[in-house]
């Protein structure tokens, strides 16, 4: 897994910031491909179990986040409809989430970096305030939180301190 995450979402954000594009269109763009790294990765490693997760909190993001839009229908900073909460937020945090969540936060590291980018590039678009944004980050964070397992139940890390060295290894029963 670390052969494909980290170096997919990584090259992914250096790519948007070199490319003559604006702020709005590089958030544009990661709003999608968080979270398709985020699937991507289940069918990689042909995790069935992470797949219906990520399916359950996707679904629950999209229909809480445009539920709260058409409920609440509070007015964009640039005039438009439909502010609070933003969904492109909601997307890239829900799929950085379930990174975290289901691979570790290591890997999600770049993913976080990435969402905040998102949000970033929907206040300075004059898209959202920064109280919607700050909505969708949860809305998308909880939904991948709620649903998701950390994958195979078990986790290895190296461990290194002043007696030596080791690995961990940490599961759930």
């Amino acid at each position: 897994m670390n052969k494909l995450v980290l170096p997919v979402i990584s090259g992914i954000i250096l790519q948007t910031s070199t490319f003559a594009m604006d702020t709005e269109q590089a958030g544009d763009i990661l709003q999608i491909v968080i979270p398709s790294v985020a699937y991507g990765t289940t069918l990689y490693l042909g995790d069935k179990e992470g797949q219906n997760q990520f399916y359950k909190s996707f679904g629950t993001n999209l229909g809480v986040t445009y539920g709260l839009k058409y409920g609440v229908n509070k007015k964009r900073p640039n005039g438009g409809k439909h502010s609070f909460p933003s969904g492109h937020t909601s997307a890239a945090f829900q799929g950085a989430s379930f990174i975290h969540k289901r691979y570790g936060l290591k890997y999600a590291v770049p993913a976080y970096v990435g969402a905040a980018f998102v949000g970033y590039s929907r206040v300075d678009s004059d898209a959202h305030y920064t109280s919607d944004v700050i909505a969708g980050a949860v809305i998308g964070s909880l939904s991948s939180f709620y649903f998701t397992t950390e994958y195979n139940g078990f986790e290895i890390k190296p461990i290194a301190m002043n007696s030596g060295y080791g690995i961990g290894i940490k599961t759930t029963w």
